[in-house]
């Protein structure tokens, strides 16, 4: 079967919603079978033909059909998988980037449970990076997941994120920040910043020209989330954030964070827009 045979295979069984033709899973799933393709690359082919498959029907009027082929076939590296990383991890699957790189050495904790989406009663003790890797296998059988039970630093951090279109933070440690920012310019890859602590966040996309927010050799490896914990609500808050920069950067629109932090505040609903040298 030809590249261009699984696209008629798929338009012969779509319907039409609206002004989309949309293709169902179970229908992508059969093209990709009976041509030898991936269910990521049949579905990158719905999209090259004019169709949408059903999974992406409601987001596809934000990204258009050449958006959500783009992210198909783009990268990300989550650097963290906890906190921020599982909210991230969980956006980016359902968004359908093609090909997610998952990196933590942590295991979760009893007091993960109240903020970090993977952890369960069950899996206390168990690999952070696997479990937010077998989620996205649950949910979007068109994204890779590979995963990497380790912490990331400068020595091993060049292999693991030379493949990312993206890289994003969600570490929890500033030290770690600033050797993976030190990577991504390395690299030429565009870092998508997030921390939280308490009632607050910040989020920023740094790319490789930009100064380091970490720098200083003063700056504590540890801020103010040291005392005012994390509640639940705030790691999903900023990792939407995040999450939607990256999809902006992955997808080619424009819009995006650039030389700003946003910083939050939930108590008082205030938002700070700060200028980046």
């Amino acid at each position: 079967m030809s590249f261009k045979e699984p696209v008629e295979y798929m338009a012969e069984r779509a319907s039409r919603h609206g002004d989309v033709l949309t293709v169902s899973l179970s229908v992508c799933r059969e093209a990709a079978s009976l041509s030898g393709l991936s269910v990521r690359e049949a579905e990158i082919a719905a999209l090259r033909g004019g169709l949408c498959p059903a999974r992406y029907e409601r987001t596809i009027g934000t990204f258009g059909l050449e958006g959500q082929a783009r992210l198909l076939e783009s990268s990300a590296a989550v650097a963290g998988c906890g906190g921020l990383g599982g909210w991230i991890t969980e956006i980016l699957a359902r968004a359908g980037v093609g090909r997610l790189i998952l990196i933590d050495g942590d295991v979760f904790d009893e007091n993960n449970l109240n903020r970090q989406l993977y952890a369960t009663e069950e899996n206390i003790g168990e690999p952070k990076a696997a479990a937010a890797a077998e989620r996205v296998r649950q949910v979007n059988s068109g994204v890779t997941a590979e995963y990497y039970q380790m912490f990331i630093d400068e020595a091993n951090g060049a292999e693991l994120l030379s493949p990312a279109d993206v890289v994003l933070d969600a570490l929890d440690n500033n030290r770690g920040r600033r050797d993976v920012f030190s990577l991504c310019r390395r690299l030429g890859i565009p870092f998508v910043h997030g921390a939280v602590a308490g009632f607050f966040g910040q989020a920023a996309v740094l790319r490789p020209q930009d100064r380091p927010l970490w720098e200083s050799s003063e700056l504590p490896d540890k801020g103010i989330e040291l005392t005012t914990g994390n509640p639940p609500f705030i790691p999903p808050f900023i990792a939407s954030v995040q999450a939607a920069e990256a999809l902006k950067i992955l997808a080619g629109l424009e819009g995006g964070l650039e030389h700003t932090l946003l910083w939050f505040d939930l108590m008082r609903c205030d938002m700070q827009r700060l200028r980046l040298k």
